[in-house]
């Protein structure tokens, strides 16, 4: 008794304590938890956390914002700074570049440090990176490299590590994947191929040519196996045509060159062209006009690149579509899926985009600041322009 007395403090407010440790179970700005959760980071009974919550909500110091979930609205006083790792694909294409813009503006606007690397489209640069990101001792890691073939193996140095991983767009073991539903931005992208030649062609296509990224491993191939399928719908006999499979390495260039191998034979005929992205799908379109066979096709892109917008607004394109991935939207949701992992909340296995089609008639709805990027960008090279 003597003993228990003497470590008691008498002016501290025992309810004031377990307020305190209940309030700190919300890590983040903006984080809701269920009860269970508040609980179990608490340290508090269930019973005790649910009182006390029911008071700070009276007090306006919590809000209630589903049957059983929190979330505070006093601002942690003491929020543990996360480190992140970031391999990027690359700076070389605007997807990529989105994608890290979005990111890195989403972790600052959350107060988290990111440590950035640069996979470089390059297999032994990406297992390097992520050696580099293990040394860093980063809390979580978002991978974001297009070769299926290394995937375990960096997925495997960071399980060893035990640091949690997200794949962006490319499946890695174990990882959270993040990115397209490839399958379903593929029929999009089918449907509207195969709707296109019903009403401007009646339906008579000769020739279905597909261009590929073998590297990218299976899963991006089904936007070519959910481009076929789309096509069906409108045009049943599509089975019947010949499939042609070019690989335009997901470049403009390689694209381009394996296009115009391909119309080199003098083949004639119409073709519904199906193409894993953007820059393939413009390197195919250079292609036909090379060879003044522009009327002779119809192409459906990925990603709805600032260069495929260009050209849907180019009267009389036979680039008819791109599906949208919004890549300037990746990174919001990127630090939210992280965020749910290092707080050890339920994240599904894999988190997808939502995706749209990007047409000539629509394109100025979806991206009406467009003008005012092009128009900026042209004022900046004018002005470096005419520096000595």
């Amino acid at each position: 008794m003597g003993n228990s007395g003497a470590t008691r403090d008498p002016y501290l407010v025992k309810s004031l304590v377990h307020a305190s440790q209940l309030l700190a179970a919300f890590q983040t700005a903006g984080e809701t938890l269920r009860l269970r959760d508040v609980a179990a980071r608490s340290g508090l009974t269930k019973g005790m956390s649910f009182r006390l919550l029911y008071t700070l909500e009276k007090c306006g110091m919590v809000e209630k914002v589903g049957e059983n979930q929190y979330r505070s609205c006093v601002r942690p006083v003491r929020q543990k700074r996360h480190r992140l790792g970031y391999a990027a694909q690359g700076a070389d294409d605007d997807f990529s570049r989105g994608v890290s813009e979005s990111l890195l503006a989403a972790a600052r606007a959350e107060g988290i440090e990111v440590i950035t690397v640069d996979n470089r489209y390059n297999a032994r640069i990406a297992q390097r990176n992520a050696d580099l990101l293990i040394r860093e001792k980063v809390d979580l890691v978002i991978e974001f490299q297009t070769d299926e073939t290394v995937a375990p193996i960096i997925a495997a140095k960071y399980r060893e590590a035990n640091i949690p991983l997200i794949a962006i767009d490319i499946p890695h073991p174990g990882a959270t994947y993040y990115g397209a539903n490839n399958y379903g931005a593929g029929l999009l992208g089918g449907r509207h191929l195969g709707r296109w030649a019903k009403q401007h062609w009646q339906g008579k296509v000769d020739e279905v040519v597909f261009l590929e990224l073998p590297r990218a491993g299976s899963l991006p191939r089904m936007r070519l196996t959910g481009m076929l399928v789309g096509m069906k719908e409108a045009l049943p006999d599509i089975d019947e045509r010949p499939v042609t499979r070019l690989d335009g390495n997901g470049q403009l260039g390689a694209s381009l060159e394996a296009v115009r191998k391909f119309l080199r034979g003098g083949r004639m005929g119409q073709y519904l062209v199906c193409a894993i992205n953007d820059a393939s799908a413009l390197g195919a379109l250079r292609a036909f006009q090379e060879t003044g066979r522009t009327a002779n096709c119809a192409i459906v892109g990925h990603n709805a690149s600032p260069e495929a917008r260009m050209e849907l607004r180019e009267p009389g394109t036979r680039l008819i579509g791109s599906v949208g991935y919004f890549p300037e939207r990746y990174g919001r949701d990127l630090v939210r899926v992280a965020m749910d992992l290092l707080n050890r909340r339920p994240v599904p296995p894999a988190v997808f985009v939502k995706h749209q089609l990007i047409t000539p008639e629509n394109v100025d709805h979806h991206y009406p600041n467009d003008a005012l990027m092009a128009g900026g960008r042209a004022l900046a090279e004018a002005m470096m322009g005419g520096r000595t």
